[in-house]
């Protein structure tokens, strides 16, 4: 049994092409968010899966971030994730092929090595990169602000 299970759904109705969905977490936080053909492949209005990936693989290595500076006795004052989820064709279709990982940090009793370190750190092991790990390519870059 899982320690921990968080839920969303998606629902479709139509072609790939002139059909659209939404998206709702079990939270609440999207509620029928609209996602289509032209949201994933053409920047219409609303989301899509990537941009929903991407978002949750910024949050999960901000929060691996933040616990190992707190760890090693640093004082954070903000961390700034800016995740770029890329894809590629493979194929007939497409497939994630890398994640870009941007973080920004206001870090008291750190320096850019240590810095560097500890985002390193962050993004092989926080549980999304985990996930990927194998399948995408995960790359970041460090700028410590302090």
């Amino acid at each position: 049994m899982a320690d921990i299970a968080r839920k969303a759904s998606a629902h479709w109705a139509g072609t790939l092409k002139d059909g659209e969905g939404n998206i709702s977490t079990e939270s609440g936080v999207l509620d029928n968010a609209q996602y289509s053909f032209s949201t994933r492949f053409e920047n219409g209005k609303g989301t899509n899966p990537e941009e929903l990936l991407a978002s949750a693989h910024a949050g999960c290595f901000t929060m691996q971030l933040s616990a190992l500076l707190e760890k090693h006795g640093h004082t954070i004052d903000s961390l700034d994730t800016e995740a770029t989820c890329e894809m590629t064709k493979a194929g007939s279709g497409f497939r994630v092929s890398r994640m870009v990982l941007k973080v920004r940090g206001e870090v008291q009793g750190s320096d850019p090595a240590d810095f560097e370190a500890h985002v390193k750190e962050a993004a092989e092991n926080c549980p999304l990169s985990q996930v990927m790990q194998g399948n995408v390519e995960i790359v970041h870059e460090a700028e410590l602000l302090s």
